[in-house]
């Protein structure tokens, strides 16, 4: 008879940005030694783990959706909720059935040591204490099996304070990880077979450690032999030294890549928004850097329904959208949130019309984003393979192209160079060379 394994089992999901999925990895890989076996989020499970998102109110009800659904399917599950909605609602998820934890952003990589410690309680632990403002390391490496890339959280927090944005009162003031600390990490990371990493953080580009910033960050990551590629996720545009720009013109393992958030393309707006740039500002930059890598891929966000946006104001993010060398972006509603300075502002843009401003933003979207792929057919592409799908193996270049070919070969983790041959929706097909 085979022996059952005394070991609870326990699954994860992960809402929200990349950020969250670096810590969701290192928290799953601090449950390796132990009482927990680790279990895919679809098996049964005796403890659920859901790192939460609060950025907009579809994230909140995310949260709440996925936990009825777990109720329904897995009704013996006790459910964990971690991270940043259970730093600023916590009196809020306790309602919820059959969660036991909530625990917050300062405590979340404690999660395995709080389950041990609390391993029979009946009411629902409260565990979300204020964020303390210091640097920081992490115990664990985030060695992501699930993934090709990983993600490395080298910062968290922000002092911006965006009219918008609750993430400072989620996530704690800027703060860095110590410097040798994300060394380990990459080193562990890579040795593990992880040839891309992706540079993680909330205001990534304030980083700074040991009178290091990203920029010494990238010049260390890019001696660790077994890794090709180092990405940047995404970066205020105010804090990106001119010098990284330079640095991804190469030769370099940085990959020709930048998401960059505008969220309003009219001066008036931005500065509702509490943001630190002007319209001019953000183009000269965009133009830069399109100039010194021209073959680089630039995405934003791009906030809709703003209050006090007018015809007048979309009209013109419409215009600027167009004209910039931005290959596509990813279109938010406004949301209203109860921490953020905004809340109080006048102007509410009502819901249908924030719908069709949404929907001109992200047909325009599709539309560069084909553009880009257009300027790319007929050349050689290095493509990092990640999976296989319907008898198509699915990967990405550096700057953001995903492409598909066909293989009898494993290319699982393979950088192989592929001639662009056509746009098949949103991905462009492909073939390789030798």
């Amino acid at each position: 008879m085979i022996k059952q394994s005394s070991k609870k089992r326990i699954s994860f999901y992960t809402f929200g940005c990349r950020l969250n999925q670096a810590e969701t990895a290192v928290i799953k890989n601090s449950f390796q030694a132990g009482n927990y076996q680790v279990v895919d989020f679809a098996e049964p499970a005796d403890v659920v783990v859901v790192n939460t998102c609060t950025v907009t109110e579809n994230g909140d009800a995310d949260t709440r959706k996925l936990v009825s659904k777990i109720n329904r399917l897995n009704p013996r599950a006790r459910i964990a909720l971690i991270g940043c909605q259970a730093q600023i609602q916590k009196e809020k998820l306790a309602k919820l059935a059959n969660v036991y934890w909530i625990v917050g952003n300062a405590k979340k990589f404690d999660l395995a040591e709080i389950l041990q410690e609390l391993d029979s309680v009946s009411t629902p632990q409260v565990i979300a204490p204020a964020i303390p403002r210091e640097a920081f390391t992490i115990p664990v490496a985030g060695i992501d099996t699930d993934h090709t890339r990983a993600n490395i959280k080298i910062q968290d927090g922000c002092d911006f304070f965006c009219s918008f944005c609750e993430i400072p009162y989620a996530r704690g003031r800027a703060r860095s990880r110590e410097f040798q600390n994300i060394l380990e990490e990459a080193r562990l990371l890579a040795a593990a077979g992880h040839r891309e990493i992706v540079l993680t953080g909330i205001n990534l580009g304030t980083y700074a450690n040991a009178e290091k910033n990203i920029l010494q960050v990238i010049e260390e990551l890019e001696k660790i032999e077994q890794l090709d590629r180092i990405r940047i996720s995404s970066i205020e545009p105010t804090t990106i030294p001119r010098e990284l720009i330079q640095r991804m013109a190469g030769p370099s393992k940085l990959c020709r890549y930048l998401h960059i958030p505008l969220q309003s393309g009219e001066d008036q707006i931005l500065k509702r928004m509490a943001r630190k740039y002007t319209v001019k500002e953000f183009t000269d930059f965009m133009e830069y850097a399109k100039q010194t890598v021209p073959e680089i891929c630039i995405g934003t966000d791009v906030i809709v329904g703003f209050p006090g946006e007018t015809d007048e104001h979309f009209a013109a993010t419409c215009e600027l959208l167009r004209i910039l060398p931005l290959d596509y972006f990813h279109v938010f509603s406004y949301s209203k949130r109860s921490l953020a300075q905004s809340r109080s502002l006048t102007g509410t843009v009502p819901q249908k019309i924030i719908e069709r401003r949404s929907q001109i933003l992200r047909e325009l979207s599709q539309r560069k984003r084909r553009v880009f792929y257009e300027t790319q057919l007929g050349t050689t592409q290095n493509v990092l393979f990640e999976n296989q799908k319907n008898s198509y193996w699915f990967g990405l270049t550096d700057h953001y192209i995903r492409v598909k070919v066909r293989s009898p070969e494993n290319l699982t983790n393979q950088l192989r160079t592929t001639r662009f041959e056509r746009i098949d929706g949103q991905t462009v097909l492909g073939t390789l060379n030798g």
